[in-house]
């Protein structure tokens, strides 16, 4: 399932790049990520620890930067892993890429992601909801880690990243989902003004 989403950081293009070229950082900003050990270069170990519900997934894997494009500003991420209970695997691969904007950076994420066991049991509505959110989160605690950094402060004093709540998740992604549903029977029969 391929799953697009956009934020804008309010950081020069320079800025957000050199960030993004420090992974334990760009981890750090993750929901529920841990780095455990960088294998070699560009390739780590690590976990993830998601809520759905009453559902707890956590991942044991590795990642590794396929590509990273100086030029274009772009960079490719391949990722894998396996859930500690053995009840499912996933693997994504994620293409970044950023661009001027005015005042700052867009930064532009694909991610096309494949589920298995029990997390695959979500239908594609929810998992990509699901992801919505855990991608907005990742882009408020990177504007946080990267203003913090431009103040002169130790990224390390930025507030932890807690794992990705069950019910804050699901009730977020709830929300998504009856807006979508509302979106989609309601306005088309919205009467025509003349």
């Amino acid at each position: 399932m391929l799953i697009t989403n956009g934020f804008l950081v309010d950081q020069p293009i320079d800025t957000v790049w050199a960030f993004f070229g420090d992974i334990p950082q760009v981890a750090a900003c993750v929901p529920g990520a841990e780095l455990t050990e960088e294998v070699g270069p560009d390739h780590y170990e690590g976990s993830v620890l998601i809520r759905m519900g009453p559902v707890k997934l956590e991942f044991d894997g590795e990642a590794r930067i396929t590509d990273r494009n100086e030029d274009d500003r772009t960079v490719v991420v391949d990722a894998s892993g396996a859930d500690k209970k053995g009840r499912g695997q996933a693997a994504l691969s994620l293409n970044a890429g950023l661009t001027p904007s005015a005042g700052g950076t867009k930064v532009d994420v694909a991610i096309d992601l494949q589920l298995s066991g029990a997390a695959a049991q979500y239908g594609r509505g929810m998992v990509s909801d699901v992801t919505a959110v855990l991608l907005g989160d990742f882009a408020t605690n990177m504007t946080n880690r990267l203003d913090a950094l431009s103040r002169g402060l130790d990224p390390g004093q930025v507030q932890a990243v807690k794992p990705a709540s069950g019910l804050v998740v699901g009730l977020r992604a709830a929300r998504m989902a009856l807006a979508r549903v509302f979106r989609r029977f309601f306005l088309p029969y919205r009467p025509q003004m003349s």
